[in-house]
């Protein structure tokens, strides 16, 4: 679900929108990532999902359902997050 200011506000919400929003090859390069790499997107990807869901503007909402209370720790389980359901969708990116 949306919130009235337009950010997601659950985990599967943010997820389905960068779905939507990460090319395929992209998404297929990050799919093949072990998880101890996937720090790598902390200040490209995760800097959008912390300047583009409403991390900085008080999203709470996603903040606590990402169970955590900081901008970064939430784009850090998004990440996590976007990449296990990646790797449950691989085979349809090929």
């Amino acid at each position: 679900m949306d919130g009235s200011d337009g950010f997601p506000e659950t985990v599967d919400a943010a997820v389905r929108l960068l779905i939507a929003m990460v090319p395929k090859a992209e998404q297929a390069r990050i799919a093949a990532m072990a998880r101890d790499e996937l720090v790598v997107l902390h200040f490209g990807l995760g800097l959008w999902i912390r300047n583009n869901l409403g991390l900085w503007q008080g999203n709470r909402a996603l903040l606590e359902a990402c169970g955590v209370q900081s901008p970064d720790d939430a784009s850090t389980f998004l990440i996590e997050a976007f990449w296990r359901e990646l790797r449950a969708l691989e085979p349809k990116l090929h």
